[in-house]
């Protein structure tokens, strides 16, 4: 460009190229000088737009290089805490150890409710409803020795009081004839009340049929015969040997507890031995070192990375400053050869300010000769590096293709097939590749399945957890419970059977009811005394009168005394009858079943309790087992996924590449070339515009003339000439031909 732009020099000062101050006036001219004008704005529009992503690009340089030391101290940050919580990790993993140990142990040592609970849970279902129905039967035998004894001391007491009462009844009878023998009945009208009186005298008898109810004295016997066998004591003593299956577990268990226990201890031994054995700890030891050095790097090279960036900086903005300055002269020429344009000027009368403008654009002209190549080589030059690192780095690394190409076998390493594999274990044939690496730790996995570290420390095998639960299960083999349980015994079913026999279902209850219902007098007395009163109220005051009104008031003394408390006899017998009616209801059938249910419970206990506590006794110890089995599965799985995750490591890796070389340097360089090389490559075109349009701007030495200027109209004499000769002919001065304002 500096060679042509001298040759392109030379021309013009030839007056050749364009330099030769004299322009032909053409019909389109005006035409051409809007057409080139127009485009010289677009491409100066298109320059200022590749410039501008240029100062974008050299911005974003600047303040995301700022930004790399506190990115860069956040990573190390986090892989000091991957280094540093590693081993925190390790003791919490052995610390929950202790947690899966003390629960065993607390099963351990409530076997007796945990074990023995659910024993006695299996039993329940078929004992206890048998044993409900056996308690209820002895609350029913006590009721029903209540209700013989009320019911026989009652009717005893009611064959006497009924014996009163007809005693006395009679004693009233024959006090009332006495009375009624007085010469006054005979006299009327005085004999008709004493014939009425005579007449209800019939009515006053009691129930002779309360003296014949049978006493209970055989049934009561009956009873007190079952009674002397305490089944009610019996049924406690089976409920009493069902609630102490707990404590006989605890008793009988007591140096299988011990073993497992020793069992465990020996286990979290093990588990402590492994884990001190984990190869994590030297990779990230080794990996500590690589850090520490990375980071005194890091620390040293980071002041001058900064400084570097400000040379870039400072570069960027002078080479963006040259096309600005380029593109202002365009605009000024620009603005000036517009604003400035006369159009009655002829091309020699042209005013200062459009000559100002054709030389400011062809000063533009000159720069872009002059730095162009400039301009040209450093596009080159960030364009070959800024798209072959983003070609040959960045858009492989994000697809991951730039992982897979370095696991190609035997590109690192002539000798391995796997370079990571081959390096860390000295067997190149294990498939581990850095793509699968750099994805594990994308994904938070662990070193130790990352690294598939069991191609040198196997942790299931180490751990080897069939046989710890093994270990555990055999000493619960030795766990022997055995129980002898006999529901009610020979003296139990026999005083229930004897309780069916005692004869409370063959009472004739029908007759105690009947007579429950009825008066225990002929009368009401009561009544019998009020109208008895009523009447001797009838007859004239004397001996008569008052001999009647006192058998009344005696009627009513005998109702107290006697037909009362014989009422409260009846009511007796009555709910004592109800109470036998309702027990010995099915009596015999009940006792028939609840034998039946006693054999159906016993034979269950016999045959199946050996089994209920075998599968019970399988189920606590998987339960044992379980706990550890699922600590040691956590284990493994923890150590594989979880512990050391190397997630800070792929953060850091991305970073490096993703963030630091291709957001923060590869990506504005990139804009960087784009913006300024779009702007070069306007600037040949922009140049070959602003060299024509400048000819339509500056002010010219010569112009066109006509031959005959006689016949040259007058608006052609004001607007300039248009003809064949010049001014100037053969570079000599026509005097002639020259026009007056110029003189």
């Amino acid at each position: 460009m500096p060679l042509v732009g001298y040759f392109f020099c030379m021309c013009r000062c030839c007056n050749k190229c364009g330099g030769e101050m004299h322009q032909r006036q053409k019909e389109n001219g005006p035409f051409l000088r809007k057409c080139f004008a127009i485009s010289l704005l677009v491409i100066c529009i298109i320059i200022s737009i590749g410039i501008f992503y240029g100062f974008v690009a050299n911005h974003q340089v600047r303040t995301r290089i700022k930004r790399s030391r506190k990115l860069t101290d956040s990573n190390f940050k986090d892989l000091r805490t991957l280094l540093n919580e590693t081993p925190e990790q390790i003791k919490y993993i052995l610390a929950q150890y202790n947690t899966t140990k003390d629960k065993a142990f607390l099963d351990l040592n409530s076997i007796n409710s945990v074990l023995g609970g659910r024993i006695l849970d299996r039993l329940r279902p078929n004992i206890i409803p048998v044993l409900d129905e056996i308690k209820s039967m002895a609350t029913a035998i006590k009721e029903t020795k209540e209700a013989l004894e009320n019911m026989n001391s009652t009717l005893k007491s009611l064959h006497q009081q009924s014996t009163q009462l007809s005693s006395s009844l009679t004693s009233v009878k024959t006090s009332l004839r006495g009375s009624l023998n007085d010469p006054l009945c005979s006299v009327r009208p005085t004999s008709e009340t004493c014939n009425s009186i005579r007449l209800s005298l019939n009515q006053l008898n009691s129930n002779p049929e309360l003296r014949q109810l049978p006493l209970v004295d055989t049934e009561l016997n009956n009873v007190n015969n079952v009674l002397k066998t305490d089944l009610g004591g019996l049924v406690q003593q089976d409920y009493q040997s069902l609630n102490d299956i707990p404590d006989r577990v605890q008793s009988q268990t007591t140096s299988v507890v011990a073993g497992v226990k020793k069992v465990l201890n020996s286990i979290g031994s093990d588990i402590n031995n492994v884990t001190q054995r984990l190869p994590i700890q030297d990779i990230l030891s080794e990996f500590s070192g690589y850090v520490n050095n990375t980071e005194s790097y890091m620390q040293r090279h980071l002041p001058t990375w900064e400084e570097y960036d400000s040379y870039w900086w400072l570069g960027g903005l002078v080479i963006c400053s040259l096309l600005t300055l380029i593109v202002i002269f365009y605009y000024l020429g620009l603005l000036c050869g517009v604003c400035g344009y006369d159009r009655h000027a002829t091309p020699t009368t042209r005013g200062c300010v459009s000559n100002t403008g054709g030389v400011f654009l062809m000063v533009g002209v000159g720069l872009s000769f002059l730095f162009c190549w400039i301009l040209m080589i450093i596009v080159v030059l960030t364009f070959v590096v800024g798209a072959n690192v983003e070609k040959l780095i960045c858009e492989p690394y994000m697809s991951k293709e730039l992982f897979r190409v370095l696991d190609t076998p035997r590109l690192l390493n002539e000798d391995w097939e796997y370079y990571l594999s081959g390096k860390l274990f000295n067997k190149s044939k294990i498939k581990l590749t850095f793509e699968q690496v750099y994805s594990d730790c994308k994904n938070n996995r662990g070193t130790y399945g990352t690294l598939h570290l069991e191609n040198s420390f196997n942790i299931s095998e180490r751990l080897n957890i069939n046989e710890h639960t093994e270990s555990i299960s055999n000493e619960l083999e030795n766990l022997k419970v055995n129980f002898n349980i006999f529901l009610l015994g020979a003296a139990g079913r026999k005083n229930l059977q004897d309780f069916a026999a005692c004869g409370i279902d063959r009472m004739n209850y029908d007759t105690y009811l009947a007579q429950t219902g009825k008066s225990p007098a002929g009368v009401n007395l009561l009544s019998f005394a009020y109208d008895l009163e009523a009447k001797a109220n009838r007859l004239p005051p004397g001996n008569l009168r008052n001999s009647l009104k006192r058998d009344a008031q005696t009627i009513k003394t005998i109702h107290q005394q006697r037909v009362l408390p014989i009422e409260q006899s009846l009511s007796t017998i009555y709910q004592s009858v109800k109470i036998l009616q309702r027990t010995s209801s099915g009596l015999l059938e009940r006792v028939t079943r609840i034998l039946t249910s006693l054999d159906f419970a016993q034979n269950f206990i016999t045959n199946n309790i050996s089994s209920v506590i075998i599968e019970e006794t399988k189920k606590y110890g998987r339960t044992i087992t379980g706990y550890f089995e699922h600590y040691l599965q956590w284990i493994e799985f923890s150590i594989r996924e979880k512990v050391a995750s190397c997630k800070p490591v792929a953060t850091a890796l991305d970073t490096a590449v993703d963030v630091f070389l291709c957001s923060y340097v590869i990506d504005p360089l990139n804009l960087f070339w784009f913006g300024i090389g779009k702007a070069t490559v306007f600037l040949l075109p922009a140049l070959i515009f602003a060299v024509k349009l400048a000819k339509y701007y500056r002010r010219m030495d010569s112009e066109d003339v006509y031959d005959d200027v006689e016949t040259i109209p007058m608006k052609n004499m004001e607007n300039g000439n248009n003809g064949y000769h010049k001014d100037h002919l053969y570079g000599i001065h026509n005097p002639v031909m020259t026009s007056p304002s110029q003189h």
